[in-house]
């Protein structure tokens, strides 16, 4: 990929500069924060009919992995009190289906739109998101047009190196670095890197991301849980065990955002994690987020996003801001 089509994807449909919701990440303008978080839009066309994507800042894609995935064993999906708990097993096509055929699709339909595109990547080893984002650039590099290829890529460390023992990627600062390396080896899009809240030392994990080339962070993914269906005595999913999601994280995400955007000033931030309403984005934003994505409220309300775009504007418009001048302006208790 050259130079002059990396600036061409990053330039094209800009923001404009004096709108309340229009901010900068990693060298990308958005229109506005919200996006719709990775794995709850697919790659955007099962959601097309019902939400108008081209209203969004953007849209982060399903797991993309080197071979198709099946997935965990149903039931996949429960819901509690607090949100929700899934156990997908990052199912997805595979590489060559998304960039031949998904990918594309999105591409061609938000032509025109300001709408970003970010794809997240997983993988079992550590090489092999280097080598799903070389597939992706490949085929971009073979493509015309202002929109051959994504905005950005998401990292996905919270899965496991099937390498190392199943520990998750982000949980050796080693691994961590050699991911973000590889992945930076064959890029000049900007990469995010999404962490998990249960790492030990999540502002840790951030700064050895940073350091190994990431653009970016998204914090955070869900927390490990467990639901037990009491008639059965067994858990409610499938596999067992699953990733909880929905509004009883958003303190967690909050707090993971504040941690890192205060130990790494200035690198753009992610939010996600139980999002709901304007306010619940808000909150993101003050405590350091530049983006905000939605995953459980939007499976629920797929056009919640819409909505809480509106939201935010008014909100801002009646405060006399913009998001630019809020993020990370929480002031800490003396």
């Amino acid at each position: 990929m050259t130079a002059s089509s990396t600036h061409s994807a990053r330039s094209s449909a800009q923001a404009s500069p004096d709108a309340p919701l229009a901010v900068d990440a990693a060298g990308i303008a958005f229109a506005n924060p919200i996006l719709l978080a990775a794995g709850t839009a697919g790659y955007g066309r099962e959601l097309a009919s019902v939400v108008a994507l081209e209203k969004l800042g953007g849209i982060v894609t399903k797991a993309v992995s080197v071979a198709p995935r099946d997935g965990a064993p149903a039931p996949r999906v429960a819901e509690f009190g607090g949100g929700m708990i899934n156990a997908i097993g990052l199912a997805n096509p595979g590489l060559e289906s998304v960039r031949s055929e998904h990918l594309p699709w999105l591409l061609a339909h938000l032509a025109g739109a300001p709408t970003r595109v970010i794809v997240n990547v997983v993988g079992s080893t550590v090489e092999d998101f280097a080598t799903v984002i070389a597939g992706i650039e490949d085929a971009a590099a073979r493509t015309s047009g202002a929109r051959a290829g994504p905005d950005a890529w998401e990292l996905n460390v919270s899965c496991p190196n099937v390498r190392a023992g199943g520990m998750e990627f982000g949980a050796d600062p080693a691994t961590l670095r050699a991911v973000v390396t590889g992945a930076r080896a064959v890029t000049r899009r900007p990469l995010f890197v999404k962490l998990s809240p249960a790492l030990a030392d999540i502002a840790g994990a951030a700064r050895t991301a940073v350091d190994a080339g990431a653009d970016g962070l998204t914090l955070v993914n869900t927390v490990p849980g467990l639901v037990v269906d009491v008639e059965r005595r067994a858990p409610a999913l499938g596999f067992g065990t699953g990733g909880v999601s929905g509004a009883a994280i958003l303190p967690v995400g909050v707090l993971a955002t504040w941690k890192v955007s205060r130990a790494l000033p200035g690198v753009p931030i992610i939010g996600v994690g139980g999002v709901a309403s304007a306010t619940d984005a808000l909150q993101y934003v003050l405590a350091g987020a530049t983006l905000v994505a939605i995953g459980t409220a939007a499976m629920r309300e797929p056009r919640l996003p819409e909505r809480i775009v509106a939201d935010l504007r008014r909100w801002c418009e009646a405060h006399g801001t913009t998001v630019r001048q809020l993020v990370g302006t929480l002031e800490w208790p003396a």
